[in-house]
């Protein structure tokens, strides 16, 4: 089958749409990329048997894009290059990557009437909550989240097909839309085998950690992760855990607040501030750790939602430390993979530490369950199954 897949940012980047594209050519089938590009990037290109197609466009169709369902233009523009897209490509199916472009996709393919599948890699109008544009003005008062939602749901009733990534979310799907119940299929975010199989040690940072007791966080740093609750405990820990490093790898523009937070605590010799790295050198950084973290605040998304860094985690048998959201909890508890601690509770936070720190044998055997669990059970190459299926079987 020939597959357009529609993705409304730049590529690569992106893990998701890699792996689900290149599990598809893998299969057999055809996949043609539509995405965007905003310099000199080639206007088409294969990258791993996937036929990338780039569309020009600028500052102003970004800023639009966060309007996409309050005034109309976003969806205009973009309607017109995908639709350009379905003719030059003769796609015999449409793969959406999330919401925000979906109108302009159900514009475009009306004449058409292609089969859609809806990827839904976030919850989309709960993660707009917390975008700190949102909560003042104008932002506040021309984008509205229950907007989003209501345009969720009519997408989610018009596609043949909706994935999305947890069980939890697909759970509250279910109970928001029970027409839909039958549409809905799985398709979690897990890492490839490659990630755990091939690779090359970084031993520039296995040395520069060898002696201290790493507590390793990867990924986006901003305030809904988490990280104030394991920067406040490190004040604590630093008096019982000489040789501590809490060690951030990743960045967000909220990191202002947490270096500030570190400098007002005067902990700076027991934090690194790595910002974002290669992920070729993710794996370095997980061996040279004792305890890996995950402290979500718990909202309507974190609850419904796994970070994939937990799953890098596991893979390389690290011992994990996750807050209570619920996704994430109900997987750690069900693998006995780590601990679990309150969300934004720092002596929580401090305490679990600190029964990993003194139990080495504890924290070997969370980790190899984790590994298991995720090389048995849980790696891309198993979950991606249902992707597949689902693609057999579409045009029946």
């Amino acid at each position: 089958m020939k597959i357009g897949m529609i993705l409304d940012a730049s590529f690569p980047p992106d893990p998701r749409v890699e792996n689900e594209a290149v599990s598809l050519v893998n299969a057999g089938h055809q996949v043609f990329l539509f995405c965007l590009k905003y310099a000199d990037e080639k206007s088409s290109e294969i990258i791993n048997g996937i036929e990338v197609r780039r569309y020009k466009s600028n500052k102003l169709e970004y800023k639009l894009s966060a309007l996409a369902y309050t005034v109309p233009f976003y969806t205009f523009l973009m309607q017109s290059k995908i639709y350009q897209f379905i003719k030059d490509t003769k796609i015999e199916a449409l793969h959406i990557h999330d919401i925000k472009i979906a109108q302009a996709v159900f514009n475009a393919n009306k004449k058409y009437n292609l089969p859609i599948v809806l990827d839904l890699h976030d919850n989309m109008p709960e993660v707009m909550k917390l975008y700190p544009h949102l909560q003042i003005f104008p932002g506040k008062y021309i984008i509205s989240p229950k907007k989003w939602k209501q345009k969720e749901e009519e997408f989610i009733l018009k596609a043949d097909k909706v994935i999305s990534v947890s069980p939890e979310f697909l759970e509250t799907l279910k109970t928001r839309i029970p027409s839909a119940k039958n549409k809905l299929v799985l398709v979690p975010n897990t890492i490839r085998k490659s990630f755990f199989e091939d690779y090359t040690i970084d031993t520039s940072i296995i040395e520069r950690y060898k002696n201290k007791f790493v507590i390793l966080y990867l990924g986006d740093t901003h305030i809904r992760r988490g990280l104030q609750t394991a920067i406040s405990s490190v004040e604590k820990l630093k008096d019982i855990i000489p040789n501590l490093k809490l060690v951030i790898v990743g960045k967000n523009t909220t990191d202002i607040i947490l270096k500030q937070q570190v400098q007002d605590l005067k902990i700076q010799e027991f934090v690194d501030f790595e910002g974002w790295q290669n992920v070729s050198l993710f794996q370095s950084y997980i061996f040279s750790s004792d305890v890996c973290i995950s402290p979500l605040h718990r909202n309507l998304q974190h609850d419904v939602a796994y970070a994939n860094k937990i799953f890098q985690y596991m893979s390389l048998a690290k011992s994990l430390l996750v807050s209570d959201a619920i996704a994430q909890k109900k997987l750690v508890e069900r693998t006995n993979s780590g601990l679990i601690h309150q969300e934004k509770n720092v002596e929580d936070f401090t305490d679990k530490v600190l029964k990993l720190y003194a139990d080495e044998k504890l924290r070997n055997e969370l980790g190899e369950n984790g590994k298991n669990f995720v090389r048995n059970e849980f790696s891309w190459e198993q979950t991606s199954k249902k992707l597949l299926h689902l693609y057999d079987n579409l045009l029946n």
